[in-house]
């Protein structure tokens, strides 16, 4: 399926496991993907503590624990929740079409 005009593909929903995060390189940004029982999560994967990738954590509840330094972040809003965290991360919009998800690239949630 090709991609709407003003959406972004990161991955199909059959790429992911509840158990895992995906990353995907997509439009010259790296994303952490998340499934959350029916839900998906989308996250920039880089923390903003230091130079841990997100998609190589694990997740406790709704939130990412990083595996550079343990901080821990709320995937639905981005907020640190957990030090040495303390600045937020981009989160985006998951939308499923068709078995296929897409975020709008240049909006994150809350920009």
């Amino acid at each position: 399926m090709d991609a709407p005009a003003d959406l972004l593909r990161l991955c199909a929903v059959t790429d992911l496991d509840e158990d895992e995060p995906l990353r995907v390189d997509a439009g010259g940004t790296a994303y952490a993907v998340f499934q959350l029982g029916a839900d998906y999560h989308v996250t920039e994967d880089l923390c903003s503590h230091g130079p841990g990738s997100l998609s190589e954590g694990f997740l406790v509840g709704c939130e990412v624990v990083c595996p550079f330094h343990q901080g821990r972040f709320d995937i639905r809003t981005g907020q640190p929740t957990h030090p040495p965290c303390e600045v937020a991360i981009r989160v985006w919009e998951a939308v499923v079409r068709e078995g296929e998800i897409f975020i709008a690239a240049g909006s994150p949630k809350g920009a």
